[in-house]
This record gives C-alpha cells, structure tokens and sequence, in this order.
C-alpha cells in the first residue's frame, strides 16, 4: 500500500467564515480539505508549479507577481526560484492556511513563506484587487477548483466577466494571466477571448481522474 492509499491522519481542523477547514496527513503527505472536498495536496504539485513556470518562462521581465491562493506553497516556491523576481505578492483568504505554511507545511515549500520577497495578505482576492491599483506582470490565481467547480459560491465571480476585467486592469499590457483548473471549460475559454489577446490551454495529466488545466492568457483587450 502505497501513502496515497493510507487511511487519513486530521491533524488540525477549524471553522471559518467560509465553513470547516481541515490539514490531514496520509502517510508523509498532507491534504487540505475544505468543507468536506478536497482541495489540494503535497503530493503532486507539478500543475501549481507549471501555474508559474510557463508565464515566467514566456516573460521578459517578471519582477512583480501576483499570486492569489497559497494553497501548500508550491507556486511561491515556483516563484521564488527566479533570479528576475523582486517581489511574490500573495493573497490568501484563510488565515489558516497562511499559519499552516509557517508552521507544519513550512518545509514542503522550503520555508518560501518566510522569503525575503514574499508578501503574503491575508485578504479575499476579489475584494483586494477592487481596493488597489496595483499593477503586475504575472498574475497567477490558484483559487478554489477552477471556472466550474466552485467549493465556495462567492469564487464564482473570480471566473466572470466582472472578474476578468477586474483582474485585466491590474495586469500590465504585456503581462501574463494564469488560472489553474480541476477541470476544462470551453466556456471560460470563451469568456477570456474577450478580455485578452492570446489564450492557451495546457494540460498536466493525473494518475487519477481528469487532468489538471492551466488557462494561460497574455496581454489584456483594451477597451
């Protein structure tokens, strides 16, 4: 029997505004769960370090990222491994999983939590793209299961119209825009076409179920 196969080990749990989160441990990986559905783990986090790696590699000039959803770190870690990166902002809307990463999942990341180019704000994304005028050149969301599999109805708006533009203004004219997926959404394909000049799909096969999809667009529609 293999870890993924192990029965879980619930380490820490705790209610939120958003309902119950909890980090469980199968073996040597963890797993976060949220409200019963299973968010993400420490065991494959090649699709969260390809959310990054793709953009940084098309990229001229990476020096300030936006990351929204920390997730176990994988994606800062991605980040951080850039020379051309000065700053990683990241947004995380659970103030748990911000203490998870400075605390027991630390090392899974090698303490890129504690980087000296890391900026982590605990803040719904949404709400803190609505408040500031920041702008980037790589803006990388990792939040909830992607355009149609939401675990918490409020994302749903990340995904919209609304959303699209919101995000589009804090891009830079040639920066990038990547948002990981669960699944694909010929939909959401649609709808970003009409935000951003180029779009592409990757996808990151998994040993179970679907692949993972990575939407990667550049450069926003201007109106």
């Amino acid at each position: 029997m293999n870890d993924h196969d192990l029965p879980p080990e619930v380490i820490e749990k705790y209610s939120t505004p958003r309902g119950e989160i909890q980090l469980q441990r199968r073996g040597q990986y963890f797993e976060i769960i949220s409200n019963g559905t299973f968010l993400m783990a420490t065991y494959n986090g090649e699709s969260e370090k390809l959310l990054i790696s793709e953009p940084l590699k098309r990229s001229d000039h990476p020096s300030h990222i936006l990351i929204g959803g920390l997730g176990v770190g994988f994606s800062l870690q991605e980040a951080l491994k850039d020379p051309r990166v000065e700053q990683v902002t990241v947004l995380e809307i659970e103030e748990t999983i911000i203490q998870w990463n400075r605390t027991l999942l630390s090392a899974v990341s090698e303490e890129s939590s504690f980087h000296p180019k890391s900026n982590i704000i605990h803040a719904d994304c949404l709400v803190w793209l609505a408040e500031h005028d920041d702008k980037f050149d790589l803006i990388c969301l990792d939040i909830d299961n992607g355009p149609d599999w939401n675990v918490y109805a409020t994302n749903e708006s990340l995904y919209s119209d609304y959303g699209l533009s919101l995000l589009a203004r804090h891009l830079q004219p040639d920066g990038y825009l990547s948002f990981w997926s669960a699944t694909s959404s010929p939909e959401f394909v649609d709808r970003l076409k009409c935000h951003f000049q180029l779009v592409d799909i990757l996808y990151v096969p998994q040993d179970r179920g679907e692949p993972d999809v990575i939407f990667l667009t550049k450069g926003p529609i201007t109106q």
